[in-house]
C-alpha cells in the first residue's frame, strides 16, 4: 500500500506504474515469507493456504492497475 500511495504522489503516470511494480515484487516478498513462516509453525496450513491465496490476488489486481495505466 505505502508503494502504490508513494507512486501516486509522485504525479506521473510512468512514476506510478513504477511503484505498482515495486508493490507487486512486495507481494512476491510476502509470499516468500509466508513459506517461512509455515516452515517455522508460526502459522498453520490452512491460515497459509488463505494468506497465499490473497498476496496472489492482490499481485493480480496490481497488474490490472498497471495494464489501466498504460
Amino acid at each position: 500500500m505505502s508503494n502504490i500511495a508513494e507512486g501516486f504522489e509522485r504525479g506521473s503516470d510512468k512514476e506510478f506504474i513504477q511503484y505498482l511494480y515495486f508493490a507487486k515484487g512486495s507481494a512476491g516478498e510476502v509470499r516468500a515469507q509466508l513459506y517461512v513462516a509455515l516452515d517455522q509453525t508460526w502459522i498453520n496450513q490452512a491460515k497459509f493456504n488463505l494468506l497465499k491465496t490473497n498476496a496472489a490476488e492482490i499481485s493480480r489486481m496490481l497488474s490490472g492497475l498497471e495494464l489501466v495505466r498504460k
